[in-house]
């Protein structure tokens, strides 16, 4: 059977984390000045990463060498951003020393299911397992006045069973997203504008509806998920290399246009990334964009938006490696995503509203899968629907209360589904539910002031899974875990 669907695969990449203490010593901020929770973000913290991470206001340059005099761009658009900050430290001096923006952060999780995990496990026991994964370090801050990034290597602990192919790695490149940016006015207009690199589709997306940011933002690594997944949900998160042009149009409008190509085998394999991880190779260059509309009034903001991608993919002709080949069908599987997002935000007096909702539609033509009886049906579709709220509660001290309700849902195909309990069905919906707990969100934490840690416990319910009530509250997972940050 040709595996050509890139739901089905799994996923090996690391859940995302991305609250940066190099961000806080950059630009002088706490922690709760960006984000809500870890990594949500803030409107202050969205700018940020439009500005191409580059705003400084810390006790540090933010960059290894002095700025050029006519170089102002950057302290005008640090000025802006901190508009959306309560408080803020001075601009960058030439006087001040520079730190390189490096941080590094660790999980280490206890997981619990309902019921034993399906052997083999090894190296892990059954149930109630403690692994530390993952761990990473970064860089995340300005490289000159104009250029920023956010850069991670990851240790990711090696899979339930072992890795199903002799190219598993536990190191690898991970989130990347290297940008240009400036700001500019024309008339009435004012932009910022740049220039995005990154290897993951959506990872450069400022908003925490899309794949790359959204909730949970971390869980088991050893615990089942559905099986099925929409291909811009992850399916090539680290295989790919990508290049776009953005524009944030007035404080409120913003518009991107971007395209990806897989990275070869062997580069795949050099940077940590297993290529059979993905369900083959993209054919030329998927494009991808993005729409959304933030008015913002006194403490509320609303989002609305779109986004999307187009994949047209040769599939792996043997994934599982056990022919020794490396090719691909000629034929190819195309996907088109697209998706559909909306976010409100309300900053209390001391708390935080979060509502978030996303949809995303997947129409599948599978020409190469139908062809090499993988599939039933020529074409298929795959419905991925979150909806979710959060209340973010003080400054130090703070508590977060998140609740999702996710449901993924698609055609019936026996063959393309025949590894699934249910057989020929992708459907699975649950809710999951989250108290998570962060010490300093407005402070510094005593002797080391670039620190900060979250805890969180984290309950996940399925009412369906792959395609099948039975056995679903099997797969309910519990999760208790330290995140540090430093």
């Amino acid at each position: 059977m040709v595996f050509g669907l890139a739901g089905l695969l799994p996923i090996g990449f690391a859940p995302p984390a991305k609250a940066l203490p190099s961000f806080a010593r950059q630009t002088g901020q706490p922690c709760g000045t960006c984000h809500t929770d870890f990594p949500a973000l803030t409107p202050y913290g969205r700018r940020f990463k439009l500005l191409g991470y580059t705003a400084g206001g810390g006790p540090y340059r933010t960059t290894p060498f002095p700025a050029f005099p006519s170089a102002n761009d950057s302290q005008s658009a640090t000025d802006k951003t901190r508009g959306y900050a309560k408080a803020s430290d001075s601009g960058d001096s030439d006087d001040k020393d520079y730190v390189p923006p490096i941080s590094m952060m660790a999980i280490v999780g206890f997981t619990h299911t309902q019921s034993p995990l399906p052997p083999p496990t090894d190296p892990f026991k059954s149930n109630d397992n403690v692994i530390l994964s993952p761990v990473s370090g970064f860089w995340g801050g300005a490289i000159t006045d104009s250029i920023g990034a956010f850069a991670q290597v990851t240790y990711n602990a090696p899979p339930a069973g072992g890795f199903p192919d002799p190219f598993g790695h536990t190191w690898t490149w991970d989130n990347t997203d290297v940008r240009f940016a400036k700001t500019a006015t024309a008339g009435p207009l004012d932009f910022i504008y740049g220039i995005t690199a990154n290897n993951n589709p959506t990872v450069q997306d400022v908003w925490n509806t899309t794949p790359a940011w959204s909730f949970p933002y971390a869980s088991s690594t050893i615990a089942s998920t559905p099986s099925a997944k929409t291909v811009i949900e992850g399916a090539f998160a680290a295989h790919v290399g990508g290049v776009g042009a953005y524009a944030f149009i007035n404080d409120m409008l913003y518009l991107e246009a971007s395209a990806y190509r897989t990275l070869g085998f062997k580069q795949q394999n050099a940077v940590g990334v297993d290529p059979f991880g993905a369900p083959g190779l993209i054919d030329g260059f998927a494009p991808y964009w993005r729409a959304a509309l933030e008015p913002q009034w006194g403490n509320h903001s609303l989002m609305v938006g779109t986004f999307g991608m187009h994949t047209e993919i040769n599939p792996w002709i043997d994934p599982t490696f056990a022919s020794g080949s490396m090719g691909t069908f000629g034929q190819t599987d195309k996907f088109t995503d697209a998706g559909f997002d909306t976010q409100y935000q309300y900053q209390g007096d001391k708390y935080w509203l979060t509502l978030r909702g996303s949809y995303i539609r997947e129409f599948q033509r599978l020409d190469a899968t139908f062809a090499n009886g993988g599939s039933s049906n020529p074409t298929n579709d795959l419905n991925s629907l979150k909806l979710q709220a959060s209340l973010a509660y003080g400054g130090d001290n703070r508590v977060v209360l998140t609740a999702q309700y996710f449901d993924i849902r698609g055609s019936s195909d026996p063959t393309l589904y025949s590894a699934l309990a249910s057989g020929n069905s992708p459907n699975s919906n649950g809710f999951m539910a989250e108290i998570a707990y962060i010490p300093f969100g407005v402070s510094k934490a005593p002797g080391w002031p670039w620190f900060n840690a979250r805890v969180g416990l984290q309950y996940t319910y399925y009412n369906k899974f792959d395609g099948t009530t039975i056995g679903a509250h099997d797969q309910n997972t519990l999760f208790l875990h330290a995140w540090f940050a430093m």
